[in-house]
């Protein structure tokens, strides 16, 4: 019989999504990923000023790296967990952009339905991480 209980899981869950997120967090920082990233953004989703691409790319990275943060925080557990789904539905539009071109996007262009499915389970495993 196995003593790994429920927390155990949920506490090794949350590390594997943390460093899920903080290395994702990071790649918006690196030139040639950002750069791709800026691109991916829809035209229709497109601004100038404070909503410009670049900023929404390191605001992002930001919350990523913050969200992967305080998953291994106790205080900030929930509230990082529940930020980190919203930061996926956000991008989401981004993703489903870039997988309409996959010769302009290589391998971020992942096909619409794959991604949606991959960003449903990891939104999945984020709530089954902090609840």
């Amino acid at each position: 019989m196995s003593s790994v209980t429920f927390p155990d899981i949920q506490f090794a869950l949350r590390i594997v999504l943390a460093v899920v997120f903080i290395g994702a967090g990071i790649t918006h920082f690196v030139p040639t990923v950002a750069r791709t990233m800026r691109a991916m953004i829809p035209p229709r989703l497109r601004s100038t000023g404070v909503l410009r691409p670049a900023n929404l790319v390191i605001l992002t990275g930001v919350c990523e790296l913050a969200g992967g943060l305080g998953l291994l925080y106790p205080p900030t557990i929930v509230t990082a967990g529940v930020c980190l789904v919203v930061i996926l539905a956000a991008v989401f539009p981004a993703n489903a952009f870039a997988s309409r071109y996959p010769d302009r996007f290589g391998v971020a262009a992942i096909p619409l339905v794959p991604r949606l499915v991959g960003q449903l389970v990891l939104m999945g495993l984020i709530v089954v991480a902090i609840v």
